[in-house]
């Protein structure tokens, strides 16, 4: 059972932190992008081509923490069951803020009228995703560390 758990807990470890690179790129970009004007930053939205598919990863990650919650016990299952809770609060946040900026705007490619708030409210969507999942990570290592490495 011992070696289930470590193995749980390393892949909810694992796809946490693969899913906080892409976050972690939009966090540390926001403060550059939205000093751009408007042809500059639709130029710059081009490169989120793709990245699309990082939301399976993203769903990964809640699947492991889940199940790495329900295999837990104690205290472990409250900072795994916290972990997925942040990061099904990132995927609520994702789809309240920032993917209905990328309807109205056919993902960068179509200026609206308002296209400054459209971008707010994106980068600021993105940063507390990124936040969420970032707390989410925390408390996996946490609990990790606490535990010397099992649930």
């Amino acid at each position: 059972m011992r070696t289930r758990l470590q193995l749980a807990t390393f892949t909810a470890l694992v796809l946490t932190a693969i899913a906080l690179i892409p976050e972690g790129a939009h966090l540390f970009e926001r403060s550059g992008k939205m000093a751009l004007g408007q042809e500059a930053y639709f130029a710059a939205q081009t490169v989120y081509s793709g990245w699309a598919w990082f939301g399976a990863v993203i769903l990964a990650a809640l699947a492991a923490c889940l199940t790495l919650a329900w295999m837990s016990r104690g205290r472990a299952r409250l900072w795994t069951a916290f972990a997925a809770l942040m990061i099904a609060l990132s995927l609520g946040i994702f789809f309240a803020f920032v993917f209905p900026a990328n309807q109205v705007t056919q993902n960068w490619t179509v200026v609206p009228k308002d296209w400054e708030t459209w971008r707010s409210q994106w980068e600021w969507g993105h940063t507390a995703s990124a936040t969420c999942t970032f707390v989410a990570f925390l408390a996996l290592v946490w609990n990790a560390a606490r535990r010397g490495g099992g649930a």
